[in-house]
């Protein structure tokens, strides 16, 4: 059922003054699929003129940071790769601090293998050699791919470690199956669960986006269309979360929700202050 654009409206908490940075979501925050939303390139520029830091940032992690740079460019949103935050930047923060030197296994498409060998993780096939199994939203996933990990979990005692915790990605057509649902079947038949899933809204990767952004998080907001992720997110490292309602969550969405977001907008053109 549509929420009526007067529940909207009484939903709407605007931010009274304007922070040092934004972490923007992207799908459902500044475009839907290929379209960019209403004032989104306007408020980023604004922010920008401003002096204000912007960084942008994402759970999905097929393409790489230039990918996603490249599309808010076309879209009217001028953008560097280095100002990108995806789920593998909180990944490989993760592994710096707690398995420096480990053996890889990747239940991932191949850009998360591309990107973990770059970084100087050592990629192997063999279960008996790994010593963490890596899993990611995987369009390639068979059951050749759940056997290794199964064996590397089970019977070679290796540690899991998951890319982001969502259980689809949305699609123009119902959506795919993401991240989640590979760990499930691993974690099912191994018997283990993972000890960290990563991206939003980890403590990791607000800690990722939070080094890429160098703002104080007092003086920082997170806005996304997501209470769940971006919101709470935002909120566990000491920045504002702005939730917006031209995305997954309307007006209808905050009854009873446990997450209260700081501020609501109905979209980003409503961001910063008259």
């Amino acid at each position: 059922m549509s929420v009526a654009p007067a529940a909207e409206a009484a939903a709407v908490r605007r931010p009274p003054r304007r922070f040092g940075g934004y972490a923007f979501d992207l799908d459902g925050t500044l475009y839907l699929g290929e379209q960019p939303l209403p004032g989104a390139a306007e408020a980023v520029a604004e922010i920008r003129v401003g002096g204000g830091r912007v960084v942008f940032v994402t759970n999905k992690p097929l393409e790489g940071a230039a990918d996603y740079a490249a599309k808010l460019t076309r879209l009217g949103i001028p953008a560097s790769a280095g100002e990108v935050v995806t789920a593998l930047d909180s990944l490989l923060l993760y592994l710096e601090e707690r398995h420096p030197r480990a053996r890889l296994l990747a239940v991932a498409e191949p850009l998360v293998e591309e990107t973990l060998a770059a970084a100087g993780w050592s990629v192997v096939r063999d279960p008996a050699a790994a010593e963490l199994v890596v899993v990611s939203f995987d369009r390639t996933f068979d059951y050749a791919k759940l056997e290794a990990a199964y064996r590397a979990v089970r019977l070679h005692g290796a540690a899991i470690v998951a890319t982001n915790p969502d259980p689809y990605c949305p699609t123009p057509d119902g959506g795919l199956p993401d991240c989640a649902a590979m760990l499930a079947a691993i974690e099912a038949c191994a018997g283990a669960r993972a000890e960290a899933v990563l991206g939003k809204p980890s403590a990791t990767m607000g800690r990722a986006l939070l080094e890429r952004l160098g703002t104080a998080p007092a003086d920082a907001a997170l806005v996304g269309d997501r209470l769940a992720t971006d919101v709470a997110m935002g909120q566990r490292v000491g920045m504002a979360g702005v939730l917006v309602l031209s995305g997954a969550t309307g007006a209808a969405g905050l009854a009873g929700a446990g997450i209260r977001p700081d501020y609501v907008v109905e979209g980003v053109h409503q961001l910063l202050p008259d």
